[in-house]
């Protein structure tokens, strides 16, 4: 389980019952959700949250640094609770699924001076792309 209602609380975010939902919905391992998804989830949670209410808060949460907004090709943006333990995604080509994964090694020690261009590297993203279990079954 991810400590996403735990940190938000901890920077002192008004917890209203439509912040909480949200949260709620992203919390946990893996969750890499849309906001049409955050929001049918939020819905039958709490009936009257509306739409706009829970792209506000996504923002909010993005804008916090609390949740990552993860785009994978030409796909809908997900959000990623899993926002302050270095991570890496796997995505499955067929069906969109997102696993977070956490390989060892140190990916910038591996690029080479020669590749660096002059650029000051502060982060790295990868994204590994293969096929799930399920896809591969069908």
């Amino acid at each position: 389980m991810s400590d996403l209602l735990e940190r938000l609380r901890e920077r002192g975010w008004r917890m209203t019952a439509q912040r909480r939902v949200v949260a709620e919905v992203l919390d946990g391992d893996h969750v890499h959700l849309t906001a049409d998804e955050v929001h049918a989830r939020a819905v039958a949670r709490l009936p009257e949250i509306s739409r706009a209410t829970v792209y506000n808060t996504l923002g909010e949460m993005v804008t916090l640094g609390e949740v990552l907004e993860v785009s994978t090709d030409r796909r809908a943006k997900r959000y990623d609770p899993n926002a302050h333990r270095p991570h890496h995604h796997l995505v499955c080509a067929h069906c969109g699924t997102i696993r977070d994964v956490h390989p060892t090694g140190d990916l910038l020690a591996d690029l080479p001076t020669t590749e660096r261009f002059g650029f000051a590297i502060s982060d790295v993203e990868v994204t590994y792309r293969g096929t799930c279990p399920n896809c591969a079954r069908g």
